[in-house]
């Protein structure tokens, strides 16, 4: 037995549910499935439920407590019942349920220690008239059930096991990692995890996978899995450039030494003010951070925001000569979404719940705190007539005493003009910090908004101490 074989194999004694495991949630789901079938019979409407994802595939890593019900409806229900009638459904078997949202309101649970999601959907004939995204979520859970045997199923608790180890599992907005769905297509098409591994380490991307053969279009992401039931979708779209990367870092780092920890999530204590002090006296950059109230949405809309509303401040910085170094979005600790161990069907169901108040940072190093007075500006060269004569006259005639020039370096007209901001905390206390490409709903929270610059920030360490860990101590 090879080293890498050693390793699965005691990697597949703790991941892989035991028959105790597979017995109890087996009889749980028929009686939730039982439950919900009585709960259908009192609607004046047909329809029937399916369990679907990973625990109805045998694809769950020990452990995760999940289990997914759809109630199908027929199609030409409108929304405005399929609504109705789902939520009806999933309060009578989940009566301690609470709502949340996905393409449209579903309950979500706690029965028996297990976590349900009861999910209404359409019964369409095929996933291409689907009516919402949720409607596709049967058709996949079919596709693969044909398609996964015993150890192909094993494979893929290991493949998740995997990612989750390296941080690059889920399909939230917040990981843009890889969703149950992907992972099993990726196993089942490659014929195990190892092949999976060996081939990612080699990817050159863009790479597509196209299961059925029937792709209806070209797309432009980095990895492209054609879903084999609707061949207009990537199943690969949410998944971020990093996360790819991330997986083939450490792809070819358990070929080269394979170790159990790679399947393990690294346990990080949160950093406290002090060691955020040690880092920033090592580092000697300038932190700054623009902290504000959270918007109350849900996560996978409000990473969209802050990553938007981040890179809008970047470039703001680096616009206005403070070179930023690095910059991370961060949320409370108590919601920054790493919790999840759960395994949603395939990625496009269910959203992440949050409950308020929180507060929410956009944070960055930055290679200077403070510039000149003054700042370049280049124009045309002299011999361009048109050109260098409109730069030369909108400067010579300004009349702004505090400008020099225009004068000649080189062969090019020169300006030296006063800085609007001669330190960060001046430009992100301005109005022309709100002028940037902020998320819609980051913006009137904007207006809110505290700034602290240098060790100021440490004391943040308590809403953010794991946020700080992950930027202070990055991986790959």
């Amino acid at each position: 037995m090879s080293e890498l074989d050693a390793v699965l194999a005691r990697v597949r004694e703790r991941v892989l549910p035991d028959p105790e495991e597979r017995e109890r949630l087996r009889a749980t789901a028929a009686t939730l499935t039982e439950r919900t079938r009585e709960a259908i019979a009192d609607l004046p409407v047909e329809a029937d439920v399916v369990q679907v994802g990973s625990t109805a595939r045998g694809t769950w890593v020990a452990g995760d407590r999940d289990i997914d019900l759809f109630v199908r409806f027929p199609a030409d229900l409108d929304r405005a019942e399929l609504e109705e009638y789902g939520l009806a459904v999933g309060h009578a078997v989940l009566p301690d349920g609470h709502e949340e949202y996905a393409e449209h309101p579903y309950v979500k649970g706690v029965y028996d220690g297990f976590d349900v999601d009861l999910v209404p959907c359409h019964d369409v004939d095929t996933a291409g008239d689907l009516v919402s995204a949720v409607d596709r979520t049967p058709f996949h859970d079919a596709y693969l059930t044909e398609r996964l045997d015993e150890d192909l199923a094993d494979d893929v608790v290991l493949a998740k096991a995997f990612l989750k180890g390296i941080g690059a599992y889920g399909s939230d907005l917040r990981t843009e990692g890889f969703s149950g769905y992907l992972t099993e297509l990726l196993v089942a098409e490659l014929g195990g995890f190892v092949p999976l591994v060996e081939s990612a380490r080699s990817w050159h991307p863009p790479v597509e996978f196209d299961p059925e053969g029937h792709a209806e279009r070209t797309f432009d992401d980095a990895l492209v899995v054609v879903d084999p039931t609707d061949p207009t979708r990537n199943v690969a779209a949410v998944l971020s450039a990093a996360n790819l990367a991330r997986f083939q870092h450490y792809a070819r780092d358990l070929l080269a030494d394979p170790r159990e920890v790679l399947f393990r999530p690294p346990e990080y204590d949160p950093l406290d003010a002090g060691s955020i002090r040690e880092h920033l006296d090592r580092r000697e950059a300038t932190p700054v951070a623009v902290v504000l109230d959270a918007p109350d949405i849900v996560d996978d809309q409000l990473w969209p925001q802050l990553r938007r509303s981040l890179d809008g401040i970047v470039r703001g910085l680096d616009d206005r000569g403070f070179d930023v170094l690095r910059a991370q979005a961060m949320v409370d600790d108590a919601h920054d979404g790493r919790g999840f161990g759960g395994d949603s069907p395939d990625g496009d169901t269910t959203v992440s719940r949050r409950s308020g108040p929180e507060r929410a940072a956009l944070y960055a190093e930055v290679e200077t705190a403070t510039r000149p007075a003054v700042t370049r500006h280049e124009g045309p060269p002299v011999a361009v007539r048109k050109h260098a004569a409109s730069f030369y006259e909108s400067y010579a005639d300004d009349g702004d005493p505090d400008t020099y020039g225009p004068f000649i370096e080189g062969d090019r007209y020169v300006v030296e003009r006063e800085r609007e901001f001669t330190t960060v905390r001046e430009y992100l206390e301005s109005d022309a910090a709100s002028d940037v490409a902020l998320g819609a709903r980051i913006e009137p929270a904007f207006e809110g908004r505290d700034v602290l610059v240098g060790d100021a920030v440490a004391t943040l360490a308590d809403r953010f101490g794991s946020a700080f860990r992950e930027f202070y101590e990055p991986r790959p």
